[in-house]
């Protein structure tokens, strides 16, 4: 078996008990023949850890004895892994019938295609579907005030996100990364930045992507359903640790990935959108004002970060540009994938 015969997926736990067994059986029950899968246990208190025990026979499991962060067991788990491809997955993940197959297959006919996601469907917390399929994600956008969206999400699925196309990037709670690009983004040993922790670190890993030159392909037929918790408008609903690194990680996307042209040709846009994160900080969300000392505690590393990212990069300042808008952006994929890939081996929704 060859290394580019089969798939990694890579997962990480943190109190999951509610979702893991699902997940785990649905990428058991994938079709497709090479997969290995690796959990890492954030040292879950909620009885995850009995759950995961007895998939200790088909799954390389490990079990910290702390929560190290999202970013940094991810880096763990990428480290054991063996496979071409990696498939991060959230325990909150529920994957159709070839699901890994149609991103593989997809993947593999462009070299310069470092991610690949499929179209991902919201689902309740019990993985009950709801009553009107709606879209959770079909990528990830970027807008000129350094927001970073779902495309589709919410939206009732109508039919649409159809065609293969070209996207900013990919939301880890199932993108399907090539090794190579992995290894040729790597910064300072790590894929996932370990200063995000948690949230907007699959962000960073697309836009650091997207200046190295890598492009990430959208799969209509490549098909999950997810439990998102944490969504635009619903920070209330968040704890107070993960809306802090939010805070923190808005910031460390733009000092890491901003080039001087972007900033320009969006400074009014980014200055009105800081003017109000950092009012709410300052007005309700006090906790989140924690992310400030972290930023300047950690700036000389981060410049580190900074350059060699800026050294490395390979697109132009028109390119990088042309995927900030306040609209989602796509770029139609070449008329090869619709007539070489079907969706006969991939099974309807529902």
């Amino acid at each position: 078996m060859s290394r580019s015969d089969f798939v990694s997926v890579t997962i990480v736990t943190y109190n999951s008990g509610r979702f893991i067994k699902r997940c785990l059986e649905s990428v058991l029950d994938q079709k497709y023949p090479f997969k290995e899968i690796i959990v890492i246990d954030n040292n879950s208190s909620d009885g995850t850890i009995d759950i995961l025990e007895p998939f200790e026979d088909r799954c390389r499991i490990v079990y910290n004895e702390e929560n190290i962060g999202f970013s940094a067991a991810q880096n763990q788990a990428i480290a054991m892994s063996e496979a071409e491809w990696v498939l991060t997955l959230n325990p909150d993940m529920l994957l159709l019938q070839g699901f890994l197959e149609a991103l593989v297959n997809a993947g593999s006919m462009d070299p310069k295609v470092g991610t690949v996601c499929g179209k991902l469907m919201t689902m309740n917390a019990t993985f009950d579907f709801p009553d009107e399929p709606q879209v959770d994600s079909t990528g990830i956008y970027f807008t000129p005030n350094l927001r970073h969206l779902d495309r589709g999400s919410l939206q009732v699925d109508d039919g649409s996100f159809r065609n293969y196309e070209y996207v900013f990037g990919a939301t880890a709670a199932a993108a399907l990364y090539r090794r190579e690009m992995i290894e040729d983004i790597t910064v300072g040993g790590e894929f996932f930045d370990n200063d995000f922790f948690a949230y907007r670190e699959d962000a960073d890993v697309a836009w650091r992507a997207q200046l190295m030159g890598w492009k990430c392909l959208y799969v209509p037929y490549a098909k999950g359903y997810h439990v998102r918790k944490a969504r635009p408008g619903n920070r209330r609903e968040l704890t107070a640790e993960i809306n802090m690194h939010s805070v923190k990680n808005r910031f460390l996307l733009r000092m890491k990935n901003m080039t001087g042209d972007l900033y320009r040709r969006n400074f009014f846009s980014i200055t009105a959108r800081d003017a109000v994160v950092v009012s709410c900080c300052l007005i309700w969300e006090h906790t989140s004002l924690r992310a400030f000392p972290f930023l300047f505690r950690n700036w000389r590393s981060v410049m580190v970060k900074r350059r060699e990212i800026m050294r490395r990069r390979r697109v132009s300042d028109e390119y990088m540009a042309s995927w900030f808008a306040f609209e989602p952006v796509s770029k139609p994929a070449p008329k090869k994938f619709a007539a070489a890939l079907t969706p006969t081996r991939v099974t309807k929704q529902r």
